[in-house]
C-alpha cells in the first residue's frame, strides 16, 4: 500500500439513519450535512487520515443513532466536493458489517 502524501485527505460520505438535528452539525466540523428525503442524513467532507474517521464513527455511536454505509470517495488535496469510488468497495452496515 502506498502511503498517502500528508497534504492529501481522502473524501469519505458516511449515511445515517435519521435527520439529524441541525445543532450537531458543529459537532461534525468541515462536514457537509444534508438532510436526504428518504429520512437519512449524510455527513460528506474531507477526512485527514484513519484516525480522523474512527473518530468521526465513535461520534456517530455515541450519538446513538445507526450508520447506514461508509464510502470513500477518493483521494484529494483540495476540499472534496464528492466524485467517483476511487477507494476500496462500500461498507453497508444494513444486513450487518459485509462488504457491497
Amino acid at each position: 500500500m502506498t502511503p498517502r502524501p500528508p497534504e492529501a485527505a481522502a473524501a469519505y460520505e458516511l449515511r445515517i439513519a435519521g435527520h439529524l438535528d441541525p445543532r450537531w452539525s458543529t459537532w461534525f466540523d468541515g462536514l457537509t450535512v444534508t438532510h436526504e428525503d428518504d429520512g437519512t442524513t449524510t455527513l460528506r467532507g474531507a477526512v485527514r487520515d484513519q484516525s480522523e474517521l474512527h473518530g468521526l464513527l465513535a461520534k456517530i455511536r455515541n450519538l446513538g443513532t445507526t450508520l447506514i454505509a461508509v464510502t470513500p470517495l477518493g483521494t484529494s488535496t483540495a476540499h472534496p466536493t464528492g466524485g467517483g469510488a476511487n477507494g476500496p468497495p462500500d461498507i453497508d452496515t444494513t444486513g450487518g458489517d459485509r462488504w457491497r
